[in-house]
């Protein structure tokens, strides 16, 4: 039993990035946020360096950041299919 006490204070200590992903998905549901201001309020509240965060990201992560940030127009949306002509 003291076994699982340790794992369990192991994941809550340290973040991995399935772990990383959950979070920031709760943070997105519960407070109607976008993945970008999502990750900065979990760095916030935290106390994280924003720039320690990309070892924490998933690629799917990383995906529903980009789709975001082309919403944003933060970034250029990217498509690679051509239509025939």
């Amino acid at each position: 039993m003291k076994e699982t006490n340790v794992d369990d204070l192991m994941k809550k200590k340290f973040l991995c990035p399935t772990k990383f992903a959950e979070e920031i998905e709760k943070i997105v549901k519960s407070n109607n946020f976008n993945h970008i201001d999502a990750i900065l309020t979990y760095c916030e509240e935290n106390k994280i360096e924003i720039e320690a965060v990309s070892k924490l990201m998933s690629k799917p992560l990383k995906e529903k950041l980009k789709y975001d940030a082309q919403q944003l127009n933060f970034m250029k949306r990217t498509s690679r299919a051509k239509l025939p002509i």
